[in-house]
């Protein structure tokens, strides 16, 4: 039986240690606070910035995922020191890393998102996760560690709440039969990764050699609008038709002087004014994960959201 490290317990850290679990590993999830164990996995209470206890809890381990991020409104400051300690456990103790990253390290572009791409952001959140990866891949160049990267878009699915601009902020409102206001333009085409899919493909490129030293997107389902998202959950709610409006530039304005989150997002709504399309042709020609079809996605979503009614409560 393999141990294998998780950081962080969020919705891809939680899903990435339940389905290595249910693969039959050994799995330690590393958090801040620490949680009760769960059937195959142990939970340690760490702050990963610390590079000398991290390594301990490393030691021993086949694979570490970091699946851990900052505060969004904090990720230029707090970034950089737990990345460096993440990369001195993956080097003092031998384990394969595998790093969960997004896509605002390539910035804004006029074309499908491709892994060959310049990382040219131009925005502090875009830069710091563009040199996250650079850093890791010249690490594993120079033979120090193994290191890949597995690039999503926006979360989608169950267990993803507060960080998803289909979940918190849609789902409630929408489960209920009431407008809801998502970022930018509601008609623009906008690949959606699902969360199960992420968790398969962070499991899958740990243990291949092959994936290492470069990044790879999340195999992602065609894009949709996020008009046509909404339409397809309220369907399958039975709460079709619900309004669907894009929150004006005067209105994120405002909202930002109150908000530190929204204030944040502001750099990123390109990626929602306009067409933002992921190609992840490259993973799947080279192995075995492919997206849920969109209908079980938007299935297995509604059937999350109906059922955990304190997450559905806590937004009216």
């Amino acid at each position: 039986m393999n141990l294998h490290v998780v950081i962080g317990f969020g919705p891809a850290g939680a899903a990435t240690a339940r389905l290595l679990a249910a693969q039959g590993h050994s799995v330690r999830v590393i958090t801040r606070s620490g949680r009760s164990p769960e059937p195959g996995i142990e939970h340690l209470a760490l702050d990963a910035r610390n590079s000398g206890p991290l390594i301990d809890a490393v030691k021993g381990a086949t694979a570490l995922y970091s699946c851990a991020a900052p505060p969004y409104h904090r990720w230029v400051s707090e970034w950089p020191p737990l990345a460096s300690a993440v990369f001195q456990a993956a080097e003092s103790t031998g384990a394969v890393l595998v790093m969960l990253g997004n896509l605002y390290g390539y910035g804004p572009v006029d074309r499908p998102l491709t892994e060959d791409l310049p990382l040219a952001a131009t925005g502090p959140k875009g830069r710091v996760r563009a040199d996250l990866w650079k850093q890791a891949r010249e690490r594993h160049e120079q033979g120090r560690i193994r290191a890949v990267e597995v690039r999503a878009s926006d979360f989608f699915g169950p267990g993803v709440t507060d960080g998803g601009h289909l979940a918190a902020r849609v789902m409630p409102r929408l489960l209920r039969g009431k407008p809801v206001t998502t970022l930018g333009n509601p008609d623009a085409p906008h690949s959606w990764t699902y969360l199960p899919d992420v968790a398969r493909a962070l499991a899958e490129v740990a243990a291949q050699e092959r994936a290492w030293g470069r990044a790879w997107h999340v195999p992602t389902a065609p894009a949709l609008s996020t008009r046509a998202m909404v339409d397809r959950l309220a369907a399958r709610a039975g709460t079709a038709p619900v309004a669907v409006r894009g929150m004006p530039r005067a209105v994120l304005g405002v909202a930002s002087l109150l908000s530190p989150l929204v204030r944040e997002l502001k750099e990123v709504r390109y990626q929602f004014d306009r067409p933002f399309v992921v190609d992840s042709s490259a993973y799947e020609s080279a192995f075995t994960v492919r997206a849920t079809p969109v209908d079980e996605q938007v299935g297995a979503t509604v059937d999350w959201w109906r059922d955990h009614p304190a997450a559905t409560g806590s937004r009216r």
